[in-house]
């Protein structure tokens, strides 16, 4: 493996177990279990180039959860025979055997696949490569909270590093409702006890939504308040992506 780009881990918080047990997150003095504040992110991490055989990659670190994305193409599609203006993107996400706490349970995740591809495709100009495949894997090597969000940012880097034609960079970021409280970029406990989740992923620069997704019960109020906090992040972690592309540019031409 190989890396350039994102020497350390830089912060992009807002302006201002399986058992469902429910932490005393009613309490005024309830403390975040790695101390953050409500509204405060994890120091994210980045770095281009990570896997030498990909066309592009890249690899992830948000806390203690961490991915790996490979992106390979554009290469001849399999179903060539049928003629299309625009090219095909396939998404793939798994999880190592020891990404979660639970041992032995790496595998395929359709969902998450899904909700990839879901994500990327209005950003990608997929007319620049007809009849043609781009194929995007990604890795999640440990489970720590947040994880969907962190594999459709490092996902939209990996293709920024392919040379992949964007509309934008795509960002995303979720948070967990509990009761009248919004926690940004919850950690794996904090997803366990939660009321409801609200994951946001956007081009910053066009202010496009490519994807919302909600779960749980939400006023329109707190849906708003959420999808806003989610947006001034997104802003502030594609600031650091790109600050990840130019330095990658910069140790390429040197």
């Amino acid at each position: 493996m190989a890396g350039k780009g994102g020497a350390t881990p830089a912060t992009y918080s807002p302006s201002p177990t399986t058992d469902k047990k429910k932490p005393p997150l009613l309490k005024e003095d309830w403390v975040r279990p790695d101390g953050r504040g409500f509204h405060q992110c994890r120091p994210a991490f980045f770095r281009t180039g990570a896997v030498n055989a990909a066309s592009g990659s890249a690899y992830a670190e948000f806390g203690n959860t961490k991915v790996i994305v490979s992106v390979f193409g554009p290469r001849e599609s399999k179903k060539a025979m049928i003629y299309s203006d625009i090219g095909r993107l396939n998404c793939n996400v798994s999880f190592t055997t020891f990404a979660t706490p639970v041992r032995g349970q790496g595998s395929d995740h359709k969902e998450y696949s899904t909700m990839l591809h879901k994500a990327l495709e209005g950003a990608i100009i997929l007319e620049t490569f007809p009849k043609t495949t781009v194929d995007v894997f990604a890795l999640v090597l440990e489970s720590s909270g947040s994880d969907l969000p962190v594999v459709i940012s490092c996902a939209s880097l990996a293709l920024a590093d392919a040379g992949i034609m964007m509309y934008d960079l795509v960002a995303s970021v979720s948070v967990s409702c509990f009761s009248k409280n919004l926690v940004i970029d919850p950690i794996l406990e904090e997803e366990n006890c939660q009321d409801g989740s609200l994951m946001v992923t956007c081009m910053p620069s066009r202010y496009e939504i490519t994807q919302l997704t909600i779960t749980g019960e939400w006023s329109t109020p707190k849906i708003n308040e959420g999808m806003q906090l989610c947006l001034d992040a997104c802003a502030k972690l594609a600031k650091i992506m790109r600050s990840c592309l130019k330095e990658a540019a910069s140790g390429s031409q040197e």
